[in-house]
């Protein structure tokens, strides 16, 4: 099955030059082999042409907020990915930036020698502007594939303002793009050409990485420029890691799900977040393996009404549809935002009675202000937030719930709503390995307004914003654990030594 046209998108106007001596998959979002349109995409013209297939992975250095965390979680997935590809016809050329800018003119480079080149259509952080800037310089037709939901981004022609809006248009729209799903494997059953070997001159000069890089110790990480105050995350980098965590999920929490994933002290969520950002695994995938735990098949849903209700919808059990609008309708909302609006990121495209309230409480007192250092350094005088700030801070990601908790109080003790913002941006992105995601923008913004509604009473700070408060959260659920947990970890010495 050929990769559907929607899901294409053409970045410049080079020709495919069918003298090329192979096709280029410049891979830099769908960091996998499994269920990855763009992986497909390049199979197919690779077939086409009759040519070798080559897949760059590279990792540069001078990324915004890079780490020993986001380098490490990257690298360990570079390993998974050189391991299966030596199993297929296409040569895997994986590169490590050593100093920033090194990495300088390998894609034009490889791009003098390519029939063609295929990347990954991913619209948030550097990704956008980095091919926007790269696509009129490169010599032949670059493509750039759409394999981040199960809804293709071009499918929604508007930004939908809530979770219900966008939910009555997937009722509507979805069922005909789930049976128009990804090759599970798109290497395998193909007799490609193989490339004896890559140009020396390429290779002198931008070196493969090594087995001893790709481990990504300490000692290896310590000589690359990055923050080395942000460690590693708790948990492990790469597909074979992704697809653990999804079992784990499916074998031991999935039947919690439903009534536990809001518990601090329970560990009831999927932990898929930072494999689904990294794209070390997919959400076809994911939701290919509740389906076949369900015993579902899509006819069940091709003449549903669409009604934007959070269950019942998908004919599957509660627990199920509890995760599906997660995995779904909360995360491709929010790539719906970020495909269509440059200021996703921004104050400026929060809802305008969002806007209006925060700007009429804004000179509101305030009991508490911090700075950017002391909410970092988990330095408040609510013990509560401090222990989830902890949690971020050493285990690289936040309970699900934690994290509402988290932004709202960052709202309330700031001396300004855009500050907050700033604030909640540079700590969830500097130090959650799943940051820099549509998904946890929507996050950080659903703390000032977006996708919400006005809510009454009306309260000094937060206007009609939705409040919250670590008295109310110890209130609805039991909190000893997670500060126990978390004041342990930093009475320890984990934060900031």
């Amino acid at each position: 099955m050929n990769v559907p046209e929607i899901r294409i998108r053409q970045l410049n106007q080079s020709p495919l030059k069918d003298d090329g001596d192979y096709v280029l998959y410049w891979m830099i979002a769908n960091r996998r082999i499994r269920c990855n349109f763009s992986l497909q995409r390049a199979v197919e013209l690779a077939k086409r042409l009759k040519k070798p297939l080559v897949v760059l992975e590279a990792l540069r250095c001078g990324y915004q907020w890079a780490s020993d965390r986001m380098h490490r979680f990257v690298l360990q997935g570079m390993v998974d990915n050189r391991k299966q590809f030596a199993e297929t016809p296409a040569t895997y050329y994986c590169y490590v930036e050593p100093k920033a800018g090194e990495g300088s003119g390998l894609l034009e480079t490889l791009a003098e020698k390519a029939c063609a080149i295929v990347t990954d259509d991913f619209p948030c952080f550097f990704l956008p502007r980095m091919l926007e800037h790269v696509a009129p310089r490169l010599p032949v037709s670059l493509e750039a594939i759409d394999s981040n939901g199960l809804l293709p981004l071009r499918a929604a022609s508007q930004v939908y303002p809530t979770a219900y809006a966008f939910r009555r248009f997937l009722h509507k729209e979805l069922p005909p793009h789930l049976l128009e799903t990804p090759k599970t494997n798109p290497l395998t059953h193909f007799k490609l050409p193989e490339l004896k070997k890559l140009p020396g001159d390429i290779l002198k000069r931008w070196p493969m990485a090594s087995d001893e890089l790709l481990q990504a110790t300490p000692q290896v990480l310590a000589d690359l420029p990055l923050d080395h105050q942000v460690g590693p995350a708790i948990f492990d980098g790469g597909a074979e890691a992704a697809h653990q965590a999804l079992k784990r999920f499916l074998d031991q929490r999935f039947d919690r799900y439903a009534d536990e994933r809001n518990l601090p002290e329970e560990e009831v969520t999927s932990g898929l977040s930072p494999y689904l950002h990294f794209g070390h695994i997919s959400a076809h995938d994911i939701f290919d393996h509740i389906a076949r735990r369900e015993h579902w098949s899509v006819e069940k849903i091709m003449d549903q009404k669409a009604t934007g209700k959070r269950s019942g919808w998908w004919q599957m059990s509660e627990t199920a549809e509890s995760f599906l609008d997660e995995l779904i309708t909360w995360r491709e909302l929010g790539y719906n935002m970020c495909w269509q609006r440059d200021d996703y990121d921004q104050y400026s495209s929060l809802p305008d009675w969002a806007q209006t309230t925060l700007e009429e409480h804004a000179s509101d007192p305030r009991e508490y202000t911090y700075s950017l250092e002391e909410f970092e350094q988990a330095k408040t005088h609510d013990p509560l937030w401090n222990a989830a700030q902890t949690q971020l801070v050493t285990e690289g990601r936040l309970h699900n719930y934690m994290r509402m908790l988290w932004g709202k109080k960052i709202l309330h003790w700031s001396e300004s709503p855009q500050k907050a913002l700033e604030i909640m941006i540079e700590l969830n992105n500097k130090y959650a390995v799943d940051g820099r995601n549509p998904n946890s923008y929507s996050g950080i913004f659903w703390c000032l307004g977006r996708y919400d509604r006005a809510w009454g009473p009306e309260r000094e700070i937060f206007g009609k914003i939705r409040y919250m408060s670590s008295k109310n959260t110890a209130r609805k659920f039991s909190v000893d654990g997670y500060l126990e947990r978390y004041s342990h970890q930093k009475r320890q010495g984990a934060l900031f030594d």
